[in-house]
Parts: C-alpha cells; structure tokens; sequence
C-alpha cells in the first residue's frame, strides 16, 4: 500500500511538474519592449486606436560612462505588446541653436499638429534648455517649431545648477488650457497659449519631497497626478491634486529602483481600458546600464480612493 501511495504521489508531482514547465514554454518575456536598440526617457501619446512611444537613443559605447544621446526614435503599437520602428523623426541638429544632448521630452497633439518638447544643450546660453519640434504626423518628420528655445537656463532660478530645465511634460486641460511642467531638484510649471509654442503667463514653482527630476502629469477620473523621479538614484513618487496647479498632496512611492539604472523615469497612460506604466531600466543583457537603457511596460492600478497601487516591474511585461 505504501509503495502505491508513493507511486501516485510522484505522479501527481511529475505531472505538476510538467502542467508548470507547460506555463513557463508559453510565458513570453515581453521587457524590455524595445530590443534593436537602447532606449531611455519614454514618453507614450495614445492617439485614435494607437499607442506611439517617444524615446531617447542611448548611444553610449561601452566603455563610455555617461550619456550619448545624439536623436529620438518613434515606435508604435495597437496592443503594446508588438512594436512597430519608424524612421528617426527627431534629432539634435535640426534646432540650429542646440549644439547637443537629446536628452527627455514628450510628444502632444493639438488640433491635428503634434508637438514634441524636448531637452537639449543650448549652443549659446550656458546649460540645458527645452525646445519645441512640430509635425503633421504623430511619427514625423518633426521640425524646429519655434526657431529659438521655449525655455533656457537663465529664466528660472530656483536652483544654481545648469542642468535644471530638463524633462518636459505637456497636459491639456479639459478647459483647453495647456501646461507645461519641467525641472531638475526644482519643479516648475507655466501656462502655454493656444498656439503650443509660447508662455502665457509667469514660471511657477511646486514644492515636492526629494523632487529630482522626470515630471509626468496625467488624470484619472476627477483627480491629477504629478508623478516624478525621487532621490537618488531615483525612484518614482507621486502627488495628487483636483486642480492642475494645486495644491499637491504627497501620496509616497509608486516604483522601486529600476535595475542597474540611476535614473528612473516615466509615462503613464490609459489605453482601450487599462492603465499603464511605461518605464525604463539598464537590465538589457549584455551591456545594459544607466546609459544604456531599455523602455519597459508594466501595467498600472488604481485604488478606490484614487491613489495608484504600487508598480511592480516584470520582465514578462505585457502577455
């Protein structure tokens, strides 16, 4: 009796065994979503029944131990899963007056334009700035939308540092006003008149914990949310708010360190009934870092109270 039971036990183990392995054949690891090349800073724009990611091209060597970031890249998808490459929309040169660094940005559409707020380094005003590339289609060719930079270094004060206006986020608000924010250790806001490439109003400041960088607003039913990058090396933390401008409620962590990477940086979106955290990290094998970074893609929930449940990365991603 004995050696019947042992012999039925190790056949219900074996074919557990085998149900498991069976999962594991058909799981796919869907992170990084972006594998031809790396990655970093993405910016998502769902846009009719299409999701269009905007990121940075780390270019880095691998003995190089900082940022190469010379274009952008495009990519789109219809169930973020499949990822479709576009030609290259975006590149440092073509701002005249930039004389490098695509470093963060995001992409918006108004009234049929679309329009790409980026960062890069001035040629002649000291430090980073933000300017603005415009296009009849969401995947380009963009263009100089302005001709000069929306934003340089010598306009905001806040902090002594020449690296502090990076990291664009744009929102419409359901008024039709439009927002700019941005910022690096400070984070500042301002208003944008109807044509998307002017200020229309005064630079503000919003005080936040350990605020470093990486600004995303989005909303969510009734309230705002003011996602950013957290310390160093950076987590994300996130306010909210039933005004864009305010005031800010703290709410903690959303996300955890992204492996072998010192920044952290985000995108949320909402797309055909879920939400989503785009991210990225520096795990990619066999050179991933924080200069060489990959976009990842996990999905986002929402407590009843309206505050977001805390992001979990996979590398499974999307299935």
């Amino acid at each position: 009796m004995k050696n019947t039971i042992t012999c039925l036990s190790l056949l219900v183990l074996l074919s557990c065994c085998q149900t498991v392995q069976s999962q594991m054949d058909h799981v796919k690891f869907n992170n990084p979503i972006i594998k031809d090349q790396y990655t970093g800073d993405p910016a998502a724009l769902v846009y009719k029944d299409k999701v269009y990611l905007y990121a940075g091209h780390d270019e880095a060597p691998n003995d190089f131990n900082f940022y190469k970031m010379n274009e952008w890249v495009v990519y789109s998808s219809s169930d973020m899963k499949k990822w479709e490459s576009h030609p290259v929309p975006l590149k440092v040169t073509d701002f005249a007056w930039a004389k490098g660094d695509a470093w963060a940005s995001q992409v918006i559409e108004r009234n049929g334009k679309f329009y790409w707020y980026v960062t890069v380094h001035h040629g002649s005003i000291d430090g980073k700035s933000i300017g603005i590339a415009v296009s009849d289609s969401p995947t380009g060719p963009f263009k100089d939308a302005l001709g000069k930079a929306l934003i340089t270094n010598d306009m905001t004060k806040f902090t002594d540092i020449s690296w502090d206006d990076i990291d664009p986020t744009v929102y419409i608000d359901g008024d039709g006003q439009a927002y700019l924010f941005w910022g690096n250790t400070s984070c500042h806001y301002a208003k944008l008149k109807e044509n998307m490439i002017e200020l229309d109003g005064p630079i503000q400041h919003i005080d936040l914990p350990h605020f470093t960088e990486a600004p995303w607003i989005h909303k969510h039913k009734n309230w705002y949310y003011l996602s950013y990058a957290y310390e160093f090396p950076e987590k994300i933390a996130y306010a909210m708010s039933k005004s864009i401008t305010g005031p800010w409620e703290f709410k903690g962590i959303l996300n955890e360190l992204a492996g072998n990477s010192n920044t952290n940086h985000q995108s949320i979106i909402d797309f055909k009934g879920q939400s989503y955290f785009i991210y990225h990290n520096g795990a990619s094998i066999p050179n991933g870092g924080s200069f060489r970074r990959s976009v990842c893609v996990d999905k986002l929930y929402y407590n009843k109270d309206g505050t977001m449940k805390r992001v979990v990365m996979t590398s499974e991603g999307i299935q």
